[in-house]
C-alpha cells in the first residue's frame, strides 16, 4: 500500500536513518562501554539499555549532528545509572575519572569521524578504475582471486595495485588531517 502522506514518508526516512546510524556505530559504542567497564557482560547489558534509550529518544536527535557522540553520551549516562546500582562493588572509579575517560573517547570519536570524512574525500579523488577495485575488495568483500578474475589481471598485479591505492589513500588522509580536515 502506497501512502501519499509526505509526513509519513519523512518518518520512514528518519526511522531508516536511525537504524542505519545505530548499526553503523554499534561497535564503537561497545568499545566505548568496554573501555569504561572492562567487563563484557556488563558492557552487553549497558549496550542493550543504551540502544533502548536511543530508540526512545531518537525523535530528539537532530539529523546531521554527530550521532556517535550523542549515543556515547547516552551510553555514559546508562553507565552512571548502572554504577549507582552497583555501589556494593569494591572497585569504584570516581565520576570525575569516568568523565575524563569519556571525554578522551569522545575526542577520539571526533578524530575518527574526521578521518572517515577525509578518507571519503580521498577516495573520490581516485581514478574510477581504482575506486572500482576498492569497491570490489572493501565494499563487496571480494577475494583477491575473484578480483583478479573479474579484471583479467594477475593476483600479484591486484595485490600490488591495492597496496599502492592503500598507500595513496593513507598519505592523502594524513595530509588532509594535517591541513585541518576536509581541505
Amino acid at each position: 500500500m502506497t501512502n501519499k502522506d509526505p509526513s509519513l514518508g519523512k518518518e520512514v526516512d528518519r526511522t531508516e536513518e536511525f537504524v542505519r546510524l545505530l548499526g553503523q556505530t554499534q561497535r564503537y559504542r561497545f568499545a566505548y562501554l568496554m573501555s569504561l567497564t572492562n567487563n563484557r557482560e556488563v558492557t552487553e547489558e549497558l549496550l542493550q539499555e543504551t540502544n533502548l534509550v536511543l530508540w526512545r529518544e531518537f525523535e530528539n536527535f537532530e539529523l546531521g549532528t554527530n550521532f556517535t557522540a550523542w549515543s556515547c553520551r547516552v551510553a555514559f549516562n546508562q553507565l552512571r545509572a548502572w554504577r549507582k546500582k552497583q555501589q556494593r562493588s569494591r572497585l569504584k572509579f570516581s565520576d570525575e575519572f569516568l568523565e575524563a575517560v569519556a571525554g578522551e573517547l569522545e575526542a577520539a570519536s571526533d578524530r575518527s569521524d574526521e578521518r572517515v570524512h577525509c578518507l571519503q574525500g580521498c577516495v573520490a579523488l581516485l581514478p574510477e578504475h581504482h575506486r572500482q577495485l576498492i569497491r570490489y575488495r572493501y565494499t563487496a568483500g571480494e577475494s583477491i582471486e575473484t578480483i583478479a578474475e573479474r579484471t583479467g589481471k594477475s593476483l600479484e598485479s591486484v595485490y600490488r595495485m591495492l597496496s599502492r591505492i592503500r598507500k595513496r589513500l593513507r598519505d592523502c588522509v594524513s595530509e588532509k588531517m594535517t591541513l585541518g580536515g576536509s581541505s
